[in-house]
């Protein structure tokens, strides 16, 4: 809602030096979203002023008409001689009065206005359009012709109001009221504390059985209809300049007189009104729903089929408009053409039902002011008010006669009254307000109040949406000063702080930070298409789904059962836009149905559930383990002059693996595997030991060739998935923390031929028991295959540290461990000892 600052002052006596500024700091105060203050006329300086155009030559040899005119300007150039002004606008003729600017004056944006010779004449100003001045299209299509009444010389800054300040007000749904000049100045005055001058308190005449004949037949739909008619207006008379100055102000564009009288009176008073053209209506205005398949070309030129839930404004014809939303165009207000025009109008002012409108506009894709404002909410004892200042208006300005008849259908209805204890907004506040400043601010607000210790209050009709005793506490609470409520901060409960599995979680994300990894969330969803693409067998678990009802999209209907899919896509964007370096990381939940999950039951909401109502709803819950996961591509070091780097590989997932099982504290078997995504030949299966028994946690590798044409990912993408629940299951306590040894360790290398199947990960466990308690650490630095090894054999170089905790080893003890690693590595693998 845009309010023109001068517009407000007739309602409310604003001090004289009261900026707009100042006002949208008050109205905020009390609760409205005044978003911005336009300064209308900013950097306008004269002179200009109101000149009439004497002669006209039109300029020959142009792409364009340009005309070479002489305006008499009056005193205003300071010489009284004619203007001579060069202009292309051909929307006037001789002896029309019109806008000048004069040289010496600043347009809005800073245009300076000189003498300049241009198409062969010199130009001594502008002949003004309303674009040129800011004040917005005024439907002229060219520069603006006054009315012949105004003097030459007149000042144009003050007669085309072209200074102002303007509030553009964001109404929220629940205070329908203020788009409304009426609604806003309310607010103004009580937030100033200042009487309100009510354009709503107007004489009335009350209704007779000779207005004209309206017919309701759904008195839920229109609970109030009034009809008040005028005849002999004049079809030439336009709309007064102040008149369009504040629609123009307001955000509307003048039209005709009738059309911007009602939509003046609507920004005015907040009750939307229509205007029929008398002659065009055939019999009885009626009201009702529409007929199904039933038609109507709406004032937008569009035809519309109707709905039956769609009211409508009929005659003994049909349809003539979509009652609250846009009239008809079998009706509408003629303009004056060649003497013709409407002369005779019926104007409509009724108040229709909130959701009705709504679902009307809704369902025609048909916004309109008038909607906008039936939606949130009309004050029904407007109407007739409404009704009479058009009245007035087209009397005032079109020379009509308003005809004795006043139709007003009402239907029966009371005011709402709520019952609320004198001290409710204090105890939802935490603010003694007491019952005195509690009257004062209901009663300001609009608001009839009775009695003492529990308040009896009848809301005014202008507020539907005071409904409990909340709302106005509320109302209360906003009035009294948002910035005066005390903030208390509640005092937290002492807690036991995170468990174990909390913080299980937080190490492994700060560990793969701490290695490189980015950590990307995304969205629990994925559809059918990306298992076809991971390369998911049709059997495999992850292809058993939870289903949602109400998906966001309806390409990804069920819950993940793997974080891979949504890693990959967050990896694909940022390698699309540039990014090719990459390594992410996602710790979360997927969902993994049994199948042995029921239907879960509707709790109650009046009471807390029982113990065993939980329970059953938690069995209707699929398994949700936590799961981390990683995907890298490019290079995982970068080349510089520290080194050549090196890409990111299979080996650099499977780490990825072992850095998380070591936040909990639990050693990592690593297998070979196939298991899709990954390529079969580098895919690797992390398995742990519990209770004695190898269970698998997860996977790492290089995904599937086919996979990464199929997600359109950079070559040799890598990933790897662990389960953090089974991981925590086979930790066996506290990881206890490492015994620094005095005593120097003694380092032995040994090279181990193998076959080519035997995977190394066996040839280490063997070294491991081997070696036994003296083994302090082992580490496979060099795989080598060759001519020198045999065929389908390869040599594993490990790296073996001994010490012994109470002493320095001798070499004899060091070797001797060593021995007995070999020989177990021998024994198990059929290894043998390399050179």
């Amino acid at each position: 809602m845009r309010v023109p600052l001068s517009w407000l002052r007739e309602y409310v006596d604003l001090p004289a030096g009261e900026s707009g500024r100042d006002v949208q700091a008050k109205l905020i105060a009390s609760g409205l979203e005044v978003e911005t203050v336009e300064q209308l006329g900013a950097g306008l300086k004269g002179p200009l002023v109101v000149g009439q155009v004497l002669t006209i030559e039109e300029l020959e040899g142009f792409k364009k008409p340009i005309r070479f005119c002489t305006v008499d300007v009056g005193r205003a150039n300071g010489t009284g001689e004619p203007q001579e002004i060069v202009c292309g606008a051909r929307n006037f003729a001789v002896g029309d009065k019109v806008v000048v600017v004069l040289p010496g004056a600043t347009l809005p944006g800073d245009f300076k206005i000189s003498a300049r010779k241009t198409y062969g004449k010199k130009s001594h100003g502008m002949i003004c359009s309303g674009d040129e001045l800011g004040m917005g299209d005024d439907g002229s299509g060219g520069i603006i012709v006054l009315p012949p009444e105004y003097e030459v010389g007149t000042d144009a800054i003050e007669l085309l109001q072209l200074v102002d300040e303007v509030l553009d007000i964001a109404v929220t749904p629940d205070r329908g009221y203020c788009l409304s000049m009426r609604g806003v100045a309310r607010e103004t005055a009580t937030a100033y504390g200042l009487p309100l001058r009510d354009p709503a308190l107007l004489d009335v005449p009350p209704p007779n059985s000779y207005g004209y004949p309206v017919k309701v037949t759904d008195p839920i739909g229109c609970d109030r209809f009034t009809a008040r008619t005028v005849v002999g207006l004049q079809p030439e008379a336009r709309s007064p300049i102040w008149l369009k100055r504040r629609l123009q102000k307001a955000g509307m564009r003048p039209i005709s007189l009738a059309v911007d009288v009602t939509n003046y009176v609507m920004l005015e008073l907040g009750q939307p009104l229509h205007a029929y053209d008398r002659s065009l209506v055939e019999g009885t205005i009626g009201v009702r729903r529409a007929e199904p398949g039933e038609k109507i070309t709406t004032l937008d030129g569009t035809k519309r089929v109707l709905d039956a839930e769609d009211l409508v404004i009929t005659d003994d014809r049909g349809p003539i408009g979509l009652a609250g939303v846009m009239g008809g165009a079998n009706t509408e207000i003629a303009d004056h053409v060649e003497g013709q025009g409407t002369t005779e109008v019926v104007i409509e002012a009724a108040h229709f039902n909130a959701l009705s409108i709504a679902r009307t506009a809704r369902r025609h894709k048909l916004s309109s002011e008038a909607s906008k404002r039936f939606e949130r909410g009309v004050d029904p004892e407007a109407a007739s008010a409404a009704a009479q200042r058009t009245v007035d208006l087209l009397v005032l300005l079109a020379g009509g006669t308003a005809e004795a008849g006043v139709t007003e259908i009402v239907a029966p209805g009371a005011p709402r009254s709520i019952t609320i204890p004198a001290n409710h907004p204090d105890k939802v506040a935490g603010v003694a307000y007491g019952r005195e400043t509690v009257v004062r601010r209901l009663q300001a607000v609009g608001c009839d109040v009775y009695g003492q210790d529990e308040l009896v209050v009848t809301v005014p009709s202008w507020r539907p949406d005071l409904t409990d005793p909340n709302d106005l506490a509320e109302e209360v609470i906003r009035l009294e000063g948002y910035e005066n409520l005390p903030s208390t901060l509640p005092t937290p409960p002492a807690g036991t702080g995170l468990t174990e599995r909390q913080r299980l979680h937080r190490r492994v994300g700060r560990a793969l930070a701490g290695a490189g990894y980015v950590e990307a969330l995304n969205y629990p969803f994925l559809g059918e298409a990306v298992l076809d693409q991971l390369g998911i067998e049709a059997d495999d678990p992850r292809r058993r789904t939870v289903k949602l009802v109400n998906p966001l999209s309806d390409e990804e209907p069920a819950l993940r059962t793997t974080l891979i899919p949504g890693l990959l896509s967050a990896l694909r964007r940022n390698d699309g836009r540039g990014t090719h370096d990459l390594a992410l990381f996602e710790t979360g939940l997927v969902f993994r149905p049994t199948g042995d999950e029921k239907p879960a039951a509707r709790l109650p909401v009046d009471r807390r559930p029982t113990d065993a109502e939980i329970a059953a709803l938690n069995g209707a819950l699929p398994e949700q383990p936590r799961r981390a996961a990683v995907v890298l591509a490019g290079a995982r070091e970068q080349a510089g002059w520290w080194g050549k780097g090196h890409p990111a590989t299979w080996a650099d997932a499977v780490e990825a693996g072992r850095v998380v099982a070591r936040e909990a504290g639990v050693e990592l078997i690593v297998r070979q595997d196939q298991h899709a995504p990954w390529h079969p030949g580098r895919c690797a299966a992390l398995l742990v030991a519990v209770d004695g028994e190898e269970v698998l946690v997860g996977n790492a590798g290089e995904l599937h060739p086919r996979v990464i044409k199929a997600l359109g990912l950079p070559e040799r993408t890598c990933a790897m998935e662990i389960d953090l629940d089974r991981l925590e299951r086979a930790n066996a306590g506290a990881v206890p923390a490492p015994r620094i040894s005095t005593f120097p360790v003694a380092t032995q290398d040994v090279a181990l031929i193998v076959d080519s199947s035997v995977p190394a990960a066996d040839v280490e466990a063997a070294l491991r028991s081997g070696a036994g308690d003296l083994l302090e650490d082992l580490r496979l630095f060099d795989v080598f295959t060759g001519e020198q090894v045999g065929e389908g054999k390869k040599s594993l170089a490990y790296a073996l540290r001994f010490r012994a905790a109470d002493r320095t080893l001798t070499a004899d003890e060091a070797s001797a461990a060593r021995d007995a690693a070999v020989a177990a590595a021998v024994e198990r693998t059929g290894a043998s000892l390399r050179g």
